[in-house]
């Protein structure tokens, strides 16, 4: 069993690139399907998530294999369209090669997905949208059975910006005829990233980022070569962890607008943020404020995935924070953990208030979800004394090395493995 320690109470100082998002490659992973060929990604970072995508990339016929700093995917020989359920459990995104495989071959098999326990998380938005190119899509067992051998493009509005539908249904669009027309899509920097990697193959696609896109399907894909975009939930860890511990942290490769409301919010906090041409600076005397009200939002809007980093990073903060989540019912899993530290938070339904306390102090925590866990190693950068993270199979599922990362702008922190 592997462990996190960390001796809180240093200041962090330095410069750090920015891993690929995770976010963004698991669904770019699920549509190299689309293209009987060779695809190249850049920036991959070497996540669980990503070995879980492999996996199954594998399992349908495909290859992918490292080279280098780079993945290489090849899906001219895909022979499958059932993924077993032990690999679909392993991550929640799963579920978004669903639309790849019915886009590519006309028939998927699967059960339902797994990940983080964050609450109910249904698909039935992907599943309708689906069905309205033409899909059928029957359960049988807790396994989804799909055909789809004539789909066409449609108008397909959504009654939720949802990330995971949006994705599902413009892969499933590039196979299907004609034009489909996306409304109310999801316009996270994620959605523009796929989009832009659908291009880089040869698909039409325009649109993200706002909320329609249309995808005009069956156009012919070709191989391609594509830089995955920075990690922004990755880029708001760290930045929260600076503004937590103290310092002054330049991160590299991050593209500073898609991190604004996290960025306006430390600066309520008392840091100093200025952001250029792909890079941030933060300085921080770790002395901060009550940055007010944080509401969850789809983009533009607060992204839930930082809510439990901008919280740990406020539990010493003058005066009292709220937390307003409006994405997922069980996102505060973490408080608990965060309270053996000596954080004074109350937790009603949806709304958390995060009162400040003049210490927190080294415990023995465990990680309850992903963004749980780097919650866990901002509050242990800021406490006194060692802090001892357990389950931390969680954070690498979406953190490339944090300890490497943390370690470079200088923590006292260390990878402990244990057999």
């Amino acid at each position: 069993m592997s462990h996190i320690i960390i001796q809180g109470g240093g200041r962090l100082e330095g410069t750090l690139n920015v891993q690929g998002a995770k976010n963004s490659v698991l669904p770019i992973l699920a549509a190299t399907i689309l293209h009987p060929g060779r695809t190249v990604l850049r920036g991959c970072p070497h996540l669980s998530d990503v070995e879980a995508s492999i996996r199954i990339l594998r399992h349908l016929g495909c290859t992918a294999d490292w080279e280098g700093e780079e993945l290489a995917v090849d899906a001219s020989s895909i022979s499958r369209w059932d993924i077993p359920d032990h690999l679909m459990r392993e991550m929640r995104s799963s579920v978004v090669f669903l639309g790849a495989i019915l886009a590519r071959l006309g028939w998927a098999e699967m059960s339902y997905p797994g990940g983080c326990e964050l609450g109910p998380r249904p698909i039935d938005l992907h599943l309708s949208s689906l069905r309205q190119l033409g899909a059928d899509l029957r359960e049988e067992g807790g396994c989804l059975r799909c055909t789809a051998q004539h789909m066409s493009g449609r108008e397909i509005a959504l009654s939720l910006p949802s990330v995971g539908a949006t994705e599902n249904a413009m892969l499933a669009a590039c196979g299907a005829e004609g034009e489909t027309v996306l409304v109310n899509a999801a316009r996270e920097p994620e959605i523009t990233d796929l989009q832009e990697f659908l291009r880089a193959m040869g698909c039409r696609v325009r649109g993200a980022g706002s909320s329609t896109i249309c995808i005009q399907g069956r156009q012919p894909t070709h191989d391609a070569a594509y830089t995955v975009m920075p990690d922004r939930i990755a880029a708001a860890t760290y930045l929260s962890a600076a503004a937590a511990a103290g310092g002054e942290v330049e991160l590299r490769r991050v593209h500073h607008r898609h991190l604004s409301t996290v960025t306006a919010a430390l600066h309520a906090s008392g840091c100093q943020v200025s952001g250029g041409e792909g890079q941030i600076v933060l300085r921080s005397d770790g002395r901060l404020r009550s940055a007010g009200t944080i509401r969850t939002a789809p983009y533009p809007g607060f992204p839930t995935d930082a809510q439990a980093v901008l919280m740990a990073a406020l539990l010493r903060a003058k005066g009292a924070t709220v937390f307003v989540e409006n994405i997922f019912e069980n996102r505060y899993r973490h408080v608990d953990e965060l309270c053996r530290m000596g954080a004074d938070i109350s937790v009603a339904d949806r709304v958390a208030v995060v009162t400040g306390v003049r210490e927190l102090y080294g415990a023995q925590v465990r990680c309850t979800d992903l963004r749980g866990g780097a919650a866990l190693m901002v509050a242990g950068l800021a406490a006194q004394g060692t802090t001892r993270i357990g389950d931390i199979f969680h954070i690498q599922r979406g953190y490339e090395d944090p300890v490497g990362d943390l370690r470079q702008l200088g923590a006292d922190i260390t990878l402990e493995e244990t057999p």
